[in-house]
């Protein structure tokens, strides 16, 4: 936890040239989550996500949709921010690379880096990928020269541009890398990192030129600022020059196919602007559709307010969180989701909060001395949800929180409380249950908000004397 209660965490800046898919949106999920868990903590959150539009992607699809520009980019940034809504996102600010606060922020910290000597005009010719809006090297290619993630051939690019100096900050990099050792995570992304900036930097483009849309670079109206040197800054612009120098995020949450934007190029700009760096950047892998890589031309490309609509937000969240094991590649189908939405959903959490909310509700509970095993039970699982919350894991997370409820299932079944005709120790039985389900639901505000709401609202005391509400069916079977 932060010293000063506080808590920045980011999602990236997505590109608007199409709607939200299911990897976007698993994305924002784990950003969510931890910023959740933190505000649970008692900390002040700052969670932002947003929309990057100045890209020449934004251009392109624009043009394919036969729209002008500035009415593509508002009707898009609407979508994106009402998709997140709709899945229960509960981002704090919603960025626009189009907004004037992100231009002047742009601006201030072109200048700063321009003043540190860092910005230079020179001749660059380069192999730029698209997909990527990036130039890459060489190395960087498959051996047929291709993009290895969009499988298309960089175009041999000459321009007159800006240049940004990223060859002075290789052993300030690596200086930094060694004095903080969790920077990147999982470590094994943190090690490509570093095994790229110890192979050597080179300068990059910052500027392209005779580009239509974009950030003007400053006193040089006939160039525009290049695309990532402009979306990177998005994360000061949230909070302001003097906001980011008071505390920077403390966690930027992306796809692996970022990361070394994220960890190279956005850590030397802060370091040319003379500003604080990010405290880690963690990165999910690719999701897959049955095995495939999602794809817009093999059709297969999968809208999770689709499944939204079909299974609740909070069943979508659960599949993502528990399925994926973090920093690894998932595969989503729809068969493993209702699977898993059946038997741990439907025929787990569903039919436990039942079971005991309708044997509450015909007896008299009142507040009392919880059960030492249940003590145990709820102080171990909590002890392990932080823990692993705080490494990233949240698969194994959510494994302890069921873990716990099997434990309820079992002694439902075993002592079949049901049946106990001492009321006293009936009522007794049923604390200790209603108990254990009001701290699963807890546990669970992080992973799914709105499932951990309607739960605790059905668990209601008067006094010591518990009102019980058995709620409607919270997860139907899907047949």
């Amino acid at each position: 936890m932060d010293s000063n209660g506080e808590f920045y965490i980011t999602t990236p800046i997505y590109y608007i040239n199409d709607k939200p898919h299911i990897g976007h949106a698993y994305s924002t999920i784990v950003a969510d989550t931890l910023a959740r868990w933190r505000e649970a903590q008692g900390e002040r959150v700052i969670f932002s996500t947003g929309v990057d539009e100045n890209a020449q992607k934004t251009v392109d699809a624009a043009k394919k949709s036969g729209e002008e520009i500035h009415a593509y980019v508002d009707r898009l940034a609407d979508l994106w921010a009402g998709t997140w809504a709709k899945l229960g996102i509960g981002n704090t600010d919603f960025i626009r690379t189009t907004e004037e606060r992100h231009l002047e922020t742009v601006r201030d910290i072109w200048g700063r880096m321009e003043a540190a000597g860092d910005i230079y005009k020179g001749q660059y010719q380069g192999l730029y990928c698209r997909g990527h809006e990036a130039f890459m090297k060489e190395d960087e290619l498959t051996p047929d020269g291709l993009c290895p993630d969009h499988k298309t051939k960089p175009e041999l690019v000459t321009e007159e541009n800006y240049f940004f100096r990223l060859s002075n900050y290789q052993q300030k990099l690596l200086d930094f890398y060694e004095a903080h050792g969790d920077f990147v995570a999982p470590a094994h992304r943190f090690n490509e990192v570093k095994a790229f900036v110890e192979r050597g930097l080179e300068d990059i483009s910052f500027s392209r030129e005779k580009k239509e849309w974009g950030i003007p670079v400053p006193n040089d109206p006939s160039q525009v600022i290049y695309v990532w040197a402009d979306a990177l800054v998005n994360y000061v612009s949230v909070v302001g020059i003097e906001g980011w120098d008071e505390h920077p995020a403390d966690i930027h949450v992306m796809a692996k196919d970022i990361v070394k934007f994220h960890a190279v190029i956005w850590p030397a700009m802060l370091m040319s602007a003379g500003l604080p760096l990010p405290g880690q950047v963690i990165a999910t892998g690719f999701l897959t559709i049955d095995g495939t890589k999602m794809s817009k031309s093999l059709g297969n490309v999968v809208d999770p307010l689709d499944l939204a609509a079909r299974y609740g937000a909070d069943a979508l969240r659960y599949f993502l969180l528990r399925e994926v094991s973090f920093g690894d590649d998932g595969d989503f189908s729809e068969a493993k989701m209702r699977e898993r939405y059946n038997a741990d959903l439907a025929n787990g959490l569903g039919n436990f909060a039942a079971r005991v909310l309708t044997l509450a509700e015909k007896a008299e509970v009142k507040f009392g001395n919880l059960d030492g095993e249940f003590e145990e039970v709820i102080a171990s699982t909590k002890r392990t949800v932080a823990e692993k919350l705080g490494v990233f894991r949240f698969s194994e997370a959510l494994a302890a929180i069921w873990a716990a409820l099997a434990f309820g299932d079992r002694f439902v079944n075993e002592k079949k409380v049901w049946e106990i005709k001492d009321e006293a120790a009936r009522a007794k039985a049923l604390f200790d249950l209603v108990s254990l389900l009001d701290n699963i639901a807890a546990m669970l505000a992080p992973f799914m908000p709105e499932t951990s709401r309607t739960i605790a609202a059905a668990i209601r005391w008067d006094g010591d004397v518990l009102i019980a509400a058995k709620p409607e069916i919270l997860f139907p079977r899907i047949k």
